[in-house]
């Protein structure tokens, strides 16, 4: 481990945030993440959060490991072993709990409920809702295009959109939405290869039904208590697809994470 008094702690565990731990892991640095209780993430099968839902209580990304643990006393010290603990701490823990050098908010909640400069020495926040200079010292964008994972040291990332990326012409009818407030419950899986119109599962008792022909690249846990119009799945309209590596964008944005790490670094020293 190249930089092991440089522990960094991420808020949040989906895929996003998992690329990020990659990119931090493999460049040698002590990976911790905090979670909900019941994570929202989709594409499970390349989440770190996906420790907290499995009952064996591991998960393995790209040869990454990421362990469920229950006490904030234990992170720093599992962390140090190479593997990313990954313990259920919705409020960002205290720095004599949890001493770290970075913290980076990657829930994608585009608004900013509660992440501050004083957070750390160096804040980075990922996406839309966030300012560096006021909020965090780095935002990196997490928009699709020209400027993906571009580090900014001043100033918001673009705007949400509020419209999915477009995959092979498909935009909207590529996200599963909750048709109803309940706990989610499925029949097919993820890596599945469905059909239009054909049943998914259920919210409650709603049927969540594929819009287009495609692989499921996502669903969120079973039993996930959810409100309506959360996103609970995504389904990928090409035909070869992998769902157990980390996406381009994942590892573009933990690129831009690494980078402003690395600069902060070189900068204090």
């Amino acid at each position: 481990m190249l930089f092991p008094d440089h522990l960094c702690l991420l808020r949040g565990g989906g895929d996003l945030a998992t690329g990020t731990a990659l990119r931090l892991h493999r460049a040698g640095f002590p990976v911790v993440v905090c979670e909900l209780e019941h994570p929202l993430t989709v594409r499970r099968t390349v989440a770190v959060s996906t420790a907290l839902t499995d009952s064996s209580g591991v998960t393995t990304v790209e040869g990454m490991t990421a362990r469920r643990v229950d006490r904030l006393e234990e992170l720093a010290t599992e962390a140090a072993t190479g593997a990313v603990p990954v313990i259920i701490c919705p409020d960002l823990p205290p720095p004599d709990v949890v001493p770290r050098s970075v913290v980076i908010d990657a829930r994608l909640l585009k608004r900013n409920p509660d992440t501050s400069l004083d957070d750390a020495p160096l804040v980075v926040a990922l996406g839309p809702g966030y300012s560096a200079g006021r909020d965090c010292h780095v935002v990196v964008e997490t928009l699709r295009g020209p400027d993906l994972g571009r580090v900014i040291l001043d100033g918001p990332a673009a705007a949400d959109t509020g419209t999915p990326g477009e995959v092979s012409g498909r935009v909207a009818e590529r996200v599963l939405r909750s048709p109803v407030d309940g706990k989610a419950r499925w029949i097919r899986q993820i890596g599945d290869r469905v059909s239009t119109g054909e049943l998914l599962g259920y919210v409650g008792s709603a049927p969540v039904l594929a819009a287009l022909d495609g692989v499921v690249r996502g669903l969120v846990s079973e039993g996930t208590p959810l409100v309506a119009n959360t996103k609970v799945g995504d389904i990928d309209p090409r035909c070869e697809v992998s769902v157990d590596r980390v996406s381009d964008k994942a590892l573009a944005v933990g690129g831009g994470v690494l980078e402003a790490v690395l600069a902060w670094i070189d900068r204090s020293t």
